[in-house]
């Protein structure tokens, strides 16, 4: 790297220059902060600490309230939380703050870490820092810089989360002129644990394992975890994938405070396998996301100059700029590159336990926490010496803003949906977290040859703060510089809900009168029941139809699923209802308190119920007709345990158990020999390696099929049932697909970007869906976009009417993939389901729950548990 000055102003300070303007302070900060000898193999909280600087005996220690030094065992969170709260009662340096609650009811805590004036003055210093992003001026150099410490988004990387002790007690109780420059010129915000619930679950894992006499073996119980694993949260997912998507109230909490605060930088500390060294950011120069400005590179290479020298030091091994990118704008190292903020991912060789023999040696635990503590110092001084630079940037980031905006012909994005104000508002909530306003159209209007209804259609301006995170939302950018991604390539959150929308120009602005006031939720119309109904019926559209007849069901009240579309006088005059309609008759055996039940779900879930005068029907099947099918409740398992993927076990549970409020048994694969099958009416098997199911256990599945179950597959485990001849489809031979690629006249250095290319790295893809068919009920339209990071092909099965869903001839909407595997993918099946004996065999080539946020099929999972009844053709 150039390590000439990176700013032709001369405000970016690399480590091995002395600028003119440092003053002899300064200096000696960055000599305490990165050239102090620390002992890697602590035996005491001191140890991974500089040693030339004096502590407050005042202020506890780690071990004072854990009981033993850091590092000697896994803390765990209420540990973690308890000390935190203690020093924040000991310092007057310290605040702390409960931004949120986990799944499992854990404190989500921020400590805010700065001079005792500062946090006399801290709300002033936090709107003025706020009020000069706004206004795009450049800060008064006197002002502080805010640096954001998070620490193990992945639970079972927990050297970051025990460093966190050791910081916040560096700066809380570290003393002389030199601590007093740092916490004046910074407001440290610190997230001691990003992932309380998996940080919990790996430490009581690697503590119940831990031997008084170490044991290194990489084989060792301590080393190997089971399923699931400490790395996910409450729900199995990975929390590091959700700053963008805000599945979960952990990313929730921390992105309400990120845009509280907006701060200068923002680090990420992570582990990875053993056997590696220590990274740090910058990434590979080629996978940076393309609306990053390249000044965040600058000063990321700037930053960690200084932790090269720190590590240099200690003698620590570590590389940089060949791995990990900064292309997903999802995960905690990225979502600030697209606010002006400088985000940077750490990576440490993890120890799993507390001792791991590596091919470098033997890899204490104290040691991982040790070079976490030394880069989060190093930060501290990176930052302090590129302070000035820091601080322009922020401006600098909103004025290039600006002149994109000004040079982008596009204005801005319509989006409309008229019959599922769930979904559509959901999207909205995200918008909203995100700092995105969108407005109310005041007329319809025509944009492309397709009209938007105002009553159901937002207007989301790119001329707006978030114009980079706007674009990179509805990014449909299908080619890239460098094509090889660490995770996903597109995350367009329309195609993601299956919301209709449009680009709009400059040129079609004129045809839009856009409201001045941005929008809010949709709330529908909730009609007035009547207690001298025949009956009330509600439509299947709504996304939240499921969880409401879910809870009819649990409330023993008696409905029926329309197979057919019919008409009726209701009290609200005649209301169309499309086949999937949920139809409740009055004349059935029904709760006393029917109205009420009906009456409190419909307002809870705001989903509309009309009160249906007469079975005798204005068009369409009556109410007594044999196409109204008795829908009883499911009882539902999960195939879950070792050999089964933990996110798509955790995606369908979370799904089925937060926006359906379905109880769901998740049953060990290895457990499923024991399992009376006969329990349950659905069965849900997501990708795994399913090669050691035995015989004997393929056997009772395919006897409870035959007699009436039903059994769902995502992906390889519908790859699964093929083999087993339950779905009566064929997938393309590996070596037709791996045979589509040709290495002709390649050369070794070329491996890597030829291994990519056959990989589809997360991508949008367009299916033609079958809206006739029982799974598609509720559905509106044909195109059904869908998420896909296989290259698995289903052909298209020579039976009749047992494809749900089929790609398109062109099917690739968003994200790369190769022009050789969209042509394997086009035009073949998406969705099959069909009969098998008296059960029901159901298969997705994709996983429709995709961490969480992929609305627009999420549903699909529902229909397959409540419609697939109606599925009568024979595979």
């Amino acid at each position: 790297m150039d390590t000439d000055l990176l700013y032709s102003d001369d405000h970016l300070v690399k480590n091995d220059r002395k600028e003119p303007f440092m003053n002899s302070m300064r200096v000696r900060l960055i000599a305490i902060l990165l050239f102090t000898h620390v002992n890697v193999f602590a035996m005491s909280d001191l140890d991974y600490l500089p040693q030339s600087i004096q502590y407050d005996p005042a202020i506890p220690k780690p071990a004072e309230v854990l009981g033993s030094p850091v590092g000697t065992w896994h803390v765990r969170h209420d540990q973690l939380v308890e000390y935190m709260r203690v020093l924040a009662q000991h310092s007057d340096r310290v605040t702390i703050k409960e931004t949120g609650r986990t799944h499992e009811n854990r404190p989500l805590l921020l400590l805010t870490i700065t001079s005792p004036q500062n946090q006399a003055n801290i709300a002033s210093i936090q709107q003025r820092h706020l009020d000069t992003i706004s206004s795009g001026k450049t800060p008064d150099p006197s002002e502080p810089l805010v640096l954001w410490m998070g620490y193990s988004v992945h639970g079972d990387e927990p050297s970051g989360a025990n460093a966190s002790l050791l910081v916040a007690y560096y700066l809380a109780a570290g003393q002389g002129p030199e601590i007093d420059q740092l916490l004046n010129d910074n407001v440290v915000l610190l997230d001691p644990s990003v992932n309380p619930d998996g940080l919990s679950r790996f430490a009581q894992w690697a503590n119940m394992h831990k031997s008084q006499n170490l044991v290194a073996d990489p084989n060792n119980r301590e080393h190997r975890q089971r399923w699931p694993s400490g790395r996910v949260n409450h729900y199995w997912f990975d929390l590091n994938r959700d700053w963008l998507l805000l599945t979960h109230p952990e990313s929730r909490a921390r992105i309400k405070e990120f845009h509280q605060w907006r701060p200068h930088v923002l680090t990420d500390f992570h582990e990875m396998g053993p056997n590696s060294t220590y990274f740090f950011q910058p990434g590979i120069p080629s996978r940076k996301n393309p609306w990053t400005p390249d000044q965040n590179v600058k000063l990321t290479e700037a930053l960690g100059d200084f932790h090269a020298a720190a590590l240099d030091k200690s003698k620590q091994l570590y590389f940089t700029q060949e791995a990990f990118d900064d292309f997903y704008y999802g995960k905690g190292s990225t979502y600030p590159d697209a606010h002006g903020s400088i985000g940077i991912l750490f990576e440490q060789a993890s120890s799993r336990g507390h001792l791991q023999e590596t091919i470098n040696g033997s890899l204490a635990f104290s040691s991982t926490i040790q070079n976490q503590v030394t880069t989060s110092l190093s930060t501290f001084a990176g930052a302090l010496n590129n302070k000035k630079a820091l601080l322009d940037y922020q401006a600098q980031f909103v004025n290039e803003t600006q002149d994109l905006l000004k040079n982008d012909d596009e204005r801005g994005y319509l989006l409309s949906e008229s019959s599922d104000i769930g979904k559509f508002n959901q999207l909205k909530r995200i918008l909203q977290q995100h700092q995105i306003r969108f407005y109310k159209l005041n007329k319809d209007a025509k944009v492309d040859d397709v009209t938007y209804a105002a009553v159901d259609t937002i207007f989301v301006p790119l001329e707006q703060p978030q114009y980079r995170l706007i674009k990179s939302l509805f990014s449909t950018r299908k080619r890239f510089t460098d094509n090889t991604f660490y995770d996903v390539s597109n995350w367009n959150l329309p195609l993601s809900f299956n919301i209709a929308y449009s680009a709009v120009s400059k040129s079609n602005m004129r045809r839009l009168s856009v409201s001045d006031q941005p929008a809010t939720l949709g709330q529908p119309q909730i009609p007035e029941l009547d207690s001298s109904a025949y009956a009330y019926g509600f439509a299947w559209q709504d996304y939240y139809s499921p969880k409401f007849l879910q809870r009819l069901l649990e409330n023993d009240v008696q409905a029926r699923i329309a197979q057919s579309a019919f008409s009726a006088t209701t009290n609200s005059g005649t209301i169309s209802f499309a086949a999937g309609s949920i139809v409740i008759p009055t004349a059935l055996e029904q709760p006393d308190n029917l109205l009420s039940i009906i009456a409190d779900l419909s307002q809870q879930l705001s989903v509309p119920v009309w009160s249906i005068k007469s079975g005798l029907t204005r068009q369409g099947i009556d109410l007594g007709s044999s196409k109204m099918e008795p829908v009883t409740l499911p009882k539902v398992m999960i195939v879950g345990g070792l050999g089964t993927s933990q996110y798509e076990a955790g995606e369908t549970w979370h799904y089925l158990d937060n926006h359906v409020g379905m109880p769901v048994s998740i049953i060990d694969l290895d457990r499923l020999g024991n399992t009376n099958l006969d329990d349950y009416t659905h069965m849900i098997w997501v990708s795994g390696r399913y090669n050691q199911v035995s015989e004997s256990t393929a056997d009772k599945i395919d006897a409870w099929v035959k007699e009436g179950g039903v059994l769902i597959g995502q992906q390889s485990a519908t790859k699964w049932f093929a083999k087993q001849e339950w779905l009566k489809a064929n997938f393309m031979k590996q070596s037709e697909v791996t045979g589509a690629f040709s290495a002709k006249g390649l050369v070794f250095a070329d491996k890597e970007a030829f291994d990519a290319k056959q990989r589809i790295a997360g991508a949008a893809f367009a299916t033609k869906l079958d809206v006739s068919h029982p799974l598609a009920y509720g559905f509106t339209r044909e195109l059904l976009p869908v998420f896909r990071n296989s290259d698995d092909v289903l052909l298209m099965p020579e039976k009749p009417f047992i494809t749900v869903a089929q790609y398109t001839e062109k099917p690739l909407m968003a994200g790369y993939t190769s022009d050789e595997l969209e042509d394997l993918i086009a035009d073949s099946a998406a969705i099959v389901a069909h009969r098998l004996g008296k059960g029901r065999v159901i298969g997705f080539v994709n996983n429709p729950n995709f961490r969480g946020y992929w609305y627009g099929t999420s549903r699909l999972m529902s229909n397959a548990i409540f419609m697939a009844g109606f599925i009568d053709s024979e595979g």
